[in-house]
């Protein structure tokens, strides 16, 4: 039976989860039925804070392989987890080559291949580390996008461990493709991913991004009247640092050339065909 592109979404719930995610994975995981009850975060700070596993780990009794690179917050993790024998901490750094790959670390471990969640958050890198995931396939991956970045753009990041800037949901999207994923919910932060054997449990029909992803109030939109006025909209800021656009800051034509061409004056047309020649040697 077909359903609601978004169907999922009505599941969301926090328990320590961000924006939904823990009530929607449980749904996920009550339509796959058959679990191993493994499952893997990294970027898991001290297993608890905005975390997508906590509450399968310490309310439902699963195992994990917990990863966190900070030194201070790895002792946070294992304050958090004192004790319980089902979890597997790990202070490191997940990259995506060597021993820092995500299938050098877990080779370590008795996870199984096909283990359930991978929940991957680590503010830049996500697309990579994911790419370079080969030798496990996990049922479940949630994975954060940047939030800022329209539907239609596909943008990643470049493939540098120092670069902190995220990739777009349809970048991720296309990646989740390559590699046999299918989308099946988006929360603000997050794209969800299952492997496609499963997809057609979900009843989805079409989960395009743009089907998908009906939440775009992070991102700013740039727009230029016919008059070449650039104008602002949306969001407005830069969202982790919360600094404001400033339209004044963005015009590329000075204000007594903000006019339809057509309207012109012969003079004008004149100073405009040197101004853009100008600006164009200024820009390259």
């Amino acid at each position: 039976m077909a359903r609601s592109s978004t169907w999922l979404n009505e599941f969301a719930g926090n328990v320590t989860s961000q924006n939904g995610e823990d009530g929607i994975i449980e749904k996920i995981l009550e339509v796959l039925g058959d679990s191993a009850e493994w499952c893997v975060e990294f970027g898991c700070w001290d297993g608890r804070h905005l975390s997508n596993t906590y509450d399968l780990v310490k309310n439902k009794g699963w195992s994990a392989v917990l990863i966190e690179g900070d030194a201070h917050r790895f002792q946070d993790l294992l304050q958090t987890y004192d004790g319980n024998n089902r979890v597997v901490p790990i202070n490191a750094l997940v990259g995506f080559e060597g021993p820092g790959k995500l299938d050098s670390i877990l080779q370590s471990t008795e996870i199984p291949v096909d283990f359930d969640l991978l929940s991957i958050d680590i503010d830049g890198n996500d697309y990579h580390v994911w790419e370079a995931v080969r030798d496990y396939m996990p049922k479940i991956v949630v994975i954060e996008y940047n939030p800022t970045i329209p539907n239609v753009v596909e943008f990643v990041q470049p493939r540098n461990m120092r670069v902190t800037q995220g990739s777009s949901i349809l970048a991720l999207a296309n990646l989740a493709k390559s590699k046999d994923y299918e989308l099946v919910a988006v929360t603000h932060s997050n794209a969800i991913f299952v492997d496609s054997k499963y997809f057609s449990l979900f009843g989805i029909e079409d989960n395009s991004v743009g089907a998908m992803r009906l939440d775009e109030s992070s991102v700013t939109y740039i727009f230029n009247g016919y008059d070449g006025t650039v104008f602002i909209r949306g969001f407005g800021e830069l969202g982790w640092h919360g600094i404001p656009y400033r339209e004044s800051k963005l015009q590329a034509l000075p204000r007594w050339l903000r006019e339809y061409p057509r309207n012109y004056s012969r003079l004008k047309r004149m100073f405009a065909k040197l101004y853009r020649s100008a600006y164009k040697r200024n820009i390259m």
